[in-house]
């Protein structure tokens, strides 16, 4: 990791390993983990929500954890492993949970799908057979104005029993 101080912006060369591929960047120190995604990396599906942590939105995998980019300065997290909804897909082979998520139709505006997505992967690693409160629990941090969340938890449900059967 490398400073550099420009007449107005503080800069930071980070190395940031972002779905199994490392990238050095030279960025603002007071930019976020979801600017950074969004804006210098190209990586758009994680979303601009409320931008003060109570939304989920953008949440993205920390070394398997959700975290919210939206609070995260990626000189935070330099060295560890970011998730994105981009990296869940093996080439052109959705992850079991997209995959139960389209048949279901989970998501129905999708906005807040890619936070979903990767809180309910978390949540399969560490717990391969949830119980739909151990669902409910998990993805109590991220909001919906879609649906009721029937066909989300039915989603989890789902990715679940295929993925562990």
């Amino acid at each position: 990791m490398r400073r550099e101080i420009d007449r107005e912006v503080e800069r930071v060369v980070l190395t940031l390993d972002v779905n199994g591929e490392k990238s050095e960047l030279l960025v603002p120190v007071h930019k976020t983990l979801l600017e950074v995604l969004r804006e210098d990396m190209q990586l758009t599906g994680t979303k601009h929500g409320c931008e003060l942590g109570e939304c989920g939105t953008c949440t993205v995998l920390v070394d398997g954890k959700p975290e919210l980019s939206c609070l995260l300065l990626p000189i935070q997290i330099h060295g560890r492993a970011i998730t994105t909804v981009e990296g869940m897909a093996s080439g052109s082979e959705l992850h079991p949970l997209q995959q139960a998520f389209a048949e279901l139709g989970a998501a129905q505006c999708g906005y807040c799908t890619p936070g979903i997505l990767l809180a309910s992967k978390s949540l399969l690693e560490d717990n391969p057979r949830p119980t739909r409160d151990e669902i409910r629990e998990a993805l109590a941090g991220n909001l919906c104005r879609c649906t009721g969340y029937t066909k989300i938890l039915q989603a989890v449900e789902l990715a679940s029993g295929r993925m562990h059967d």
